[in-house]
């Protein structure tokens, strides 16, 4: 179990505890003293002989959900999952019945007078763990979430790395909290169960002058704290890595590198958090802040929702013009536009309020002594509010290419080419579930002539990622390409993460400018917001209900064993009538209805198939949700409009086209020619 923060006093005797030394910036040394603290903040990490089945030592090899699981970092047999991955207990059992009101969790945290301690604004990656390390104490908390769901911003769309932070500049807070965040990992996902994987990493060098970079970044990492890296030469390189490009000489190996699916660690950090009392509101934009004179802020909040829903009783399946498949006998499929702008990405992307052709339904104000801004892409403008203009969010673009699981078995670890100015490069990795995932590129929007119009074509983007990817790995089929995203990493004006009171108000805490590696230093920065709101006076106990426990919502399977996949009608749920447990309502993922009731009946509100998707994979398959296949996305509206009262048109959908790459949701052959032939190594 994580260690508790202590707040109120014994955390820090004084505030002059975080007095900087002369010409050191004070956010920096805060970031350095947590990095190196023995105070009772960091986590143990956990022996092997903690869990018997770790005693394998399998990080490799294996595909999370496919006759086991990973927890901790390590596998677990499937015959032991039922007491070490599909827990009971967890906080999530103490979860209201009935479905959650829309837009909202079920219970308010809000005091008596109708105030609150601290106001959370954003619920990515950073704002849900803070929200977590605060629902360990007893202080009032509200999360306020501008998309139509938790994690839908950066932490959505990226790479899903828990970076080791050999990479990271030394003396910066990046430094200082990326590898006190990764060594905090084993011990969130034994309790939470999100899935996480100690795959390792390898940043490989081709030929003698890329190598004479790797003994660099391992100094670099050992200024860091950085533990357990190595050189590994070619012969073991290839053993470790068998079909790694031919001219690929060494590499650097660090194997306390991990993977996880980024969404799924926000919506279990999130879900704990409300199990626990934190308040979350959705589809609220934070349009101004105030500070009353009493000493509290007002936010001033504007909630929407989505201003029409379908005339189709099955709701609308979106796609692009000339998409494959006999939609005659189908839901009519929509030809949509509904391109995610990189202004959109800033505030939830395909969940944002622009691409959901969202309207005002209500304005709200929110009572907080404390706020925190995680507002990721939008934190500029956050803070501009009350009047702190000293950075701005320069969003780095960076895009993905997916394939099918098929292709998963092309690299065993996460591969990284040498770093270049713009990061740590394009890189091959095969995801927690199985498939390979290439990207990301890294493309400033502050340089283009204008925001509003991207420089480059789809298919020179395209051609940038797969052919950089072939010099690590040259053999991956184009032809498997399943699905295309990008997101927007919010790099500051500064150069580094901003983690701080405000200058212009004590009590307003930045997260801010937080890029990557920031999944891997998510949990350690939520630890120093919590000191830095003691510092500025939050006092609250702990919490002695707190329960750190949480049950997945997926259930792995063994093969098809008990499942029923019944015939595709479009208009039943359960055209066998099986049980939920054996009825599968996606067929690739093997997603049975059971699991769409579970995430139904969680803390957090759930009313749209990209949200079921997040958190059960329907629709995540090879198919990506073809309506001629299965039916997964009728079949997941229909339940989910069962179990939350809704009408099923009001369900939302996956959106198109968003941030893909690709022409068409279902690609066609011709697109396939058309991608091969532009993925060529470029020599």
């Amino acid at each position: 179990m994580l260690a508790r923060i202590a707040l109120a006093g014994a955390v820090l005797a004084t505030a002059g505890a975080f007095a900087p030394p002369a010409g050191v910036a004070p956010s920096l040394h805060r970031a350095r003293l947590h990095a190196t603290s023995t105070r009772p903040t960091s986590t143990p990490k956990l022996s092997m002989l903690t869990f018997p089945w770790s005693k394998k030592k399998i990080t490799i090899g294996e595909v999370h959900g496919e006759n086991g699981a990973y927890v901790a970092g390590y596998w677990v047999p499937y015959d032991d999952c039922k007491t070490e991955y599909n827990i009971k207990g967890g906080s999530n059992e103490n979860a209201k019945d009935g479905p959650c009101p829309r837009s909202r969790t079920r219970h308010s945290s809000e005091k008596p007078d109708g105030t609150y301690d601290v106001a959370i604004i954003g619920s990515g990656c950073i704002g849900a763990a803070i929200a977590r390390e605060l629902s360990k104490t007893t202080a009032s908390v509200v999360m306020l979430e501008a998309a139509d769901d938790v994690s839908q911003g950066a932490t959505k769309g990226n790479s899903g790395i828990v970076h080791a932070g050999f990479d990271d500049t030394p003396g910066s807070i990046r430094a200082a909290l990326c590898w006190r965040g990764n060594q905090m990992f084993p011990a969130l996902d034994a309790d939470l169960h999100f899935g996480y994987q100690l795959t390792g990493s390898l940043v490989v060098a081709r030929g003698a002058k890329e190598a004479e970079f790797l003994p660099e970044l391992l100094a670099r990492g050992k200024t860091n704290g950085v533990k357990n890296l190595r050189i590994v030469e070619k012969e073991e390189l290839f053993k470790m890595e068998p079909l790694i490009h031919p001219e690929s000489t060494a590499a650097l190996f660090s194997p306390d590198a991990g993977t996880l699916i980024p969404y799924e660690y926000t919506i279990a950090l999130a879900e704990n958090a409300a199990d626990n009392g934190v308040e979350v509101r959705t589809r609220r934009e934070v349009t101004g802040i105030a500070k009353d004179a009493d000493g509290l802020f007002t936010v001033a909040v504007s909630q929407w929702d989505t201003k029409e829903f379908s005339t189709d009783p099955l709701g609308n399946y979106y796609g692009g013009v000339d998409e494959n498949g006999p939609f005659a006998k189908f839901p009519a499929l929509k030809v949509a536009n509904n391109r995610v702008s990189v202004e959109q990405m800033k505030v939830g992307g395909s969940g944002s309020k622009a691409a959901c052709g969202g309207a005002e339904v209500a304005k709200e104000a929110v009572r907080a002594k404390y706020v925190i801004n995680c507002a990721g892409g939008f934190s500029d403008k956050i803070s501009a509010m009350i009047g702190d203009d000293s950075f701005k969010i320069k969003p780095r673009i960076g895009e993905y290419v997916l394939l099918r699981k098929s292709q998963g078995a092309m690299c065993n670890h996460i591969l990284f080419p040498v770093p270049g100015p713009f990061g740590k490069g394009v890189l091959v990795q095969k995801t927690l579930w199985g498939n390979l995932i290439l990207g990301p590129t890294a493309r400033d929007v502050h340089e283009w002539a204008s925001p509003d119009q991207d420089p480059d074509s789809k298919a020179d983007i395209l051609k940038t990622i797969l052919s950089q990817c072939r010099r690590l790995v040259p053999s991956f089929d184009t032809n498997e390409s399943i699905h295309s995203f990008s997101g927007a990493r919010a790099k500051s004006s500064r150069g580094d993460w901003i983690i701080e009171r405000s200058p212009k108000d004590g009590n307003f805490i930045q997260a801010a400018g937080i890029d990557s590696p920031g999944i891997a230093g998510s949990p350690a920065i939520a630890l120093m917001v919590v000191d830095l709101l003691a510092e500025a006076g939050l006092s609250a106990p702990k919490d002695p209900k707190f329960n750190p426990k949480r049950a997945p919502i997926i259930m792995p399977k063994r093969g098809e064993e008990g499942l029923v996949f019944s015939p595709d009608t479009k208009e039943e749920i359960n055209s066998m009538g099986v049980s939920p447990e054996e009825n599968v309502v996606c067929k690739c993922e093997k997603v049975t209805e059971a699991e769409i009731i579970a995430a139904c009946s969680r803390s957090l509100p759930v009313d749209s198939t990209q949200a079921m998707r997040k958190r059960t994979r329907a629709g995540m398959g090879g198919c990506q949700g073809k309506p001629w296949n299965y039916g997964c996305e009728c079949r997941v509206a229909q339940i989910v409009a069962r179990e939350t009262g809704a009408k099923t048109p009001e369900v939302g959908r996956r959106p198109w086209a968003a941030t893909s790459l690709f022409e068409r949701r279902w690609i066609s052959e011709a697109d396939k020619a058309a991608i091969k032939e532009g993925s060529a190594e470029l020599v």
